[in-house]
């Protein structure tokens, strides 16, 4: 492994997904831009390839999130960290590295 030669991937298009609202009746949603921090260059394929797999993660990590965690800074750096450490694990079973360094949310809007 080459030292520093760290890439981007983008997880694209945006994820929208909901979360549990303050009541029962009550949904909110977050669209979140994330970018990867890939920990080598040569990950690049294998991010693009498992992409659908990373997309579902976060979109299960933010559907079971309360209402108070999704708008506490906080709690978006709770789930920012539970995404990365879901990641790393999966990409472990699947391909045998880590490769994520670092899980980016370069935009992220609530709303409810």
């Amino acid at each position: 492994m080459t030292g520093n030669n760290f890439a981007y991937f983008s997880l694209e298009p945006d994820i929208v997904t909901n979360y549990l609202g303050a009541n029962a009746r009550k949904l909110g949603y977050v669209r979140v831009t994330i970018e990867l921090m890939l920990e080598d260059v040569e990950y690049l394929e294998a991010a693009e390839h498992h992409s659908p797999l990373l997309r579902a993660i976060t979109i299960e990590i933010i559907g079971r999130q309360t209402e108070e965690r999704v708008k506490s800074l906080t709690g978006r750096e709770d789930i920012r960290r539970a995404c990365l450490e879901n990641m790393r694990q999966v990409m472990k079973k699947e391909t045998g590295h880590e490769m994520i360094k670092d899980v980016i949310f370069t935009k992220y809007l609530y709303q409810g």
